[in-house]
């Protein structure tokens, strides 16, 4: 039935309340192989990939194990037939140490001993096989991200994962880290290890793959091989059409200065006084989209965080449509007409455990006619959210569903289709595609030229060149916490690209 194949699934269905998450999915994977699963969120590739780890259980179908029939799927199980699997967000526990992490679960061989030392040796000579550096004694809050996710390989090899399963693995990392991602699955490859890449990333399904899978709305829809196919084809088979990878946008005269910085800084008091935004200046004007370029970490979060109230600047001032708001809460700047969407959707954009109907209306809950009196009214904002899923296309099964229960693509609607429906002049957006889909990033990409052409001003802060290039009328780099140069979309990309590692640095009059 299986025909050889390493790992085989058969007509699985899969369903949660309201929503068919995988229909009669059938799929073949090849031992020593790295098969990249494909597709939009919620196109079931992670609910596929939980079902084989035993989180949980398909309502029909089989799976079928180096031939045999896999049954009784749980954690406890995959483990014991060699199947790891690294999630999206990982499975650490930040004040305890690398090896207490590594070990956590691990029977002892002489209980109640914890032998440490013993499992020390164990795991160092794993990572050595493996080519895996690492300092088992430091905690865990104290490492980079990027080494967080060696450490949930680690840990997965250690259990003795010959089929590893990587879960949106770059979401959380800088292109660095991708990199290096990429070389040590390719290491761990060659050394006979079959690895399953879940993905939406184009670029980086055609870099790691052997094989691809692409799905879309539950449904297998093709599998090709890597050296067979081309981005544009992979893009077309996820969501189903051609996707527009240029927009176009009028030229327009920007009118009135709608938000000005001036020597704006930032110092950060917990270490040495060390400068986080250093004398930053600069103007947006009305119905311009100004794009700030920067690798991460260059002081874009605290120049967010201080424009759209929610940080205080050490020196400088700010005037949005011709006021001082230097000082003003982001209470009062919404009031006056702002709009932001935070990078972090997740903590700063959305209350998890709220319903899509009340996350609506997170900002205005306030205000009339979503509040009479002291009571919030309920007919009114249920109408509203429903505006809101149908204008936005926003794919939930209802508006009392938990945002929580949404794909990250669907979140990022919710957030849009809220700050969009109110009277916004001022809109900013921070890495307002961070982890979505092709199809996903074509939408919010078009919704911004949409408010760009309404006469809406915004500034774009986003760590994705092209996409700054894309969207912008004009753009600043930061490096550093500081501006150090501007461009046009037509601007040569290495030049800005040297500009965003500091190495050239224009005349600040932007």
């Amino acid at each position: 039935m299986t025909d050889g194949f390493y790992l085989s699934f058969r007509n699985i269905r899969k369903t949660f309340p309201g929503v068919l998450a995988l229909d009669d999915v059938s799929l073949d994977i090849n031992k020593g192989q790295i098969h990249a699963l494909l597709g939009e969120n919620g196109a079931g590739k992670s609910t596929l990939m939980n079902i084989l780890y035993g989180l949980y259980h398909q309502d029909s179908g089989e799976i079928f194990l180096s031939g045999e029939k896999y049954e009784h799927n749980t954690p406890k199980n995959a483990i014991r037939h060699g199947i790891g699997m690294i999630h999206q967000h990982f499975m650490l526990i930040p004040n305890f140490t690398v090896l207490e992490n590594i070990i956590l679960g691990q029977p002892s061989p002489k209980p109640p001993s914890l032998e440490k030392e013993y499992f020390r040796n164990e795991i160092l000579n794993v990572a050595n096989k493996f080519g895996i550096t690492v300092n088992l004694d430091l905690l865990v809050e104290e490492i980079s991200v990027g080494m967080q996710q060696k450490i949930e390989i680690l840990k997965a090899l250690y259990k003795g994962a010959k089929l590893l399963i990587l879960d949106e693995p770059t979401s959380v990392l800088t292109p660095q880290e991708s990199q290096e991602l990429f070389t040590m699955l390719t290491d761990l490859n060659e050394k006979g290890t079959t690895i399953i890449f879940i993905s939406h990333k184009l670029k980086e399904v055609m870099q790691i793959s052997d094989r691809i899978s692409v799905l879309r709305d539950g449904k297998l829809i093709a599998t090709v091989n890597k050296n067979e196919t081309t981005p544009n084809e992979l893009s077309r088979l996820m969501v189903g059409r051609e996707i527009t990878s240029q927009y176009v946008k009028s030229i327009k005269i920007s009118g009135d200065d709608i938000l000005v910085l001036e020597n704006i800084s930032l110092v950060d008091h917990h270490n040495h006084h060390r400068n986080l935004l250093n004398q930053v200046s600069f103007k947006v004007g009305q119905g311009e989209i100004v794009g700030i370029a920067g690798v991460d970490e260059n002081g874009q979060k605290e120049l967010a965080e201080i424009i759209s109230g929610l940080r205080k600047p050490t020196s400088g001032k700010i005037t949005m449509f011709g006021k001082d708001v230097t000082h003003c809460t982001t209470r009062q700047l919404i009031e006056l007409g702002m709009s932001y969407i935070p990078a972090d959707r997740r903590n700063q954009g959305l209350v998890m455990d709220f319903k899509v109907s009340e996350n609506s209306i997170l900002e205005t809950h306030y205000q009339k006619p979503f509040t009479k009196g002291f009571s919030l009214q309920k007919k009114v904002i249920d109408q509203f959210a429903n505006e809101l899923i149908q204008e936005y296309d926003v794919r939930t099964p209802s508006i009392n569903v938990p945002v929580k229960n949404l794909s990250g693509g669907n979140q990022q609607k919710v957030i849009i289709g809220r700050e969009f429906m109110k009277k916004t002049h001022f809109l900013l957006v921070v890495q307002p595609t961070w982890g979505l889909d092709v199809g996903a990033i074509e939408y919010v990409h078009q919704k911004l030229i949409e408010a760009r052409e309404k006469g809406v001003t915004i500034l774009l802060i986003s760590t994705d060149l092209e996409e700054v290039r894309k969207l912008s009328d004009r753009i600043l780099v930061i490096y550093e916490g500081e501006i150090v140069g501007y461009a046009e979309s037509t601007t040569d990309i290495e030049e800005i690209g040297l500009m965003m590692a500091g190495s050239h640095k224009q005349s600040k009059s932007v």
